[in-house]
């Protein structure tokens, strides 16, 4: 998760569902739901690499196939939904059930379109993003792009990450990223241009003279 302080609507008495926790559940999270994989790889995989396994706390973990879950209607009172929705097969089905059990709060995060035209991560099967104008969420499937001719170059980006170079994303998390609070549902609407899926051109600021002065030296060690 990288906007936690996007949390600011759980009430103390709240009982609050996290889908997908991956590596690191949220402290206020009561239960868990996990998609059920028996393969460890397949694990890695669904949290983006990351080999650590997550420690619940002796709170409930439940798992389920991917299709309704397993709660009964408004059975929470908030949702976390972090860094899932880009996985499911049907978006809109999925947040259904999220206002469904959550009585229609909760918090998604997702990555942007730019993060997925430099490392494509293969489970990641749609690029999504919020019209907060309109207040619905978009979604274009890969598949329904071109998307896939560019996976050796999507392959040698993803190296970059692999060795460290994640500097670009740490300090544009904006701009790779976004997440969205929510205290009653959206819709979900699936597009066909991919236009409306790109941040705004605001997001882009100018690396700040200390961080400039720090790159130059960096580059002139060749650190």
């Amino acid at each position: 998760m990288f906007f936690p302080e996007k949390i600011k609507l759980i009430q103390p008495h709240d009982k609050v569902l996290e889908i997908g926790p991956g590596s690191s559940p949220h402290h206020r999270s009561d239960a868990f739901l996990e998609l059920d994989i028996d393969s460890i790889q397949d694990r890695i995989a669904q949290r983006g690499g990351v080999l650590k396994e997550a420690h619940f706390k002796n709170k409930p973990v439940h798992y389920y196939d991917g299709g309704e879950f397993p709660f009964r209607d408004n059975q929470f009172d908030y949702v976390i939904c972090s860094h899932v929705v880009e996985h499911v097969v049907d978006p809109e089905s999925f947040l259904n059930e999220v206002f469904r059990v959550g009585a229609g709060r909760g918090y998604l995060e997702y990555p942007l379109i730019m993060y997925e035209y430099l490392y494509n991560f293969g489970v990641h099967l749609h690029f999504v993003k919020f019209d907060f104008e309109r207040e619905l969420l978009r979604y274009l499937p890969k598949r329904d792009t071109a998307f896939s001719e560019f996976s050796a170059v999507n392959s040698l980006f993803y190296q970059t990450l692999l060795h460290g170079w994640d500097d670009l994303c740490a300090a544009n998390q904006k701009l790779f990223f976004e997440g969205v609070e929510f205290n009653q549902p959206f819709s979900v609407e699936k597009t066909n241009e991919l236009e409306k899926l790109l941040p705004s051109q605001s997001l882009i600021i100018p690396k700040k003279t200390v961080r400039k002065l720090i790159g130059h030296i960096v580059n002139k060690l060749e650190l």
